[in-house]
């Protein structure tokens, strides 16, 4: 079983969301910024939480529940890109 649930990973990203409108609907949206952040760590970042040899999918998580990573809504995210 995942710790932390899936219902407790879209209450710590959508914890600090101005408006009514949460960044995050659906266990897909957690399941594709967690795997992201994961091929990142594989990819070399440092994670910004202690891994001590956990997996990086395990890391990202912990860093998307402890608030060190965030998920943005998709309109910011094409504009960041652009």
């Amino acid at each position: 079983m995942l710790h932390p649930s899936y219902t407790d990973l879209m209450k710590a990203v959508n914890g600090d969301v101005e408006g009514d409108t949460p960044v995050v609907n659906s266990r897909y949206s957690i399941v594709l910024a967690t795997a992201k952040r994961a091929r990142q760590i594989i990819g070399g970042e440092m994670p910004l939480v202690n891994g001590d040899g956990r997996k990086p999918l395990s890391i990202a998580v912990d860093e998307l529940n402890s608030g060190q990573i965030k998920i943005m809504p998709e309109e910011e995210s094409q504009e960041a890109q652009d």
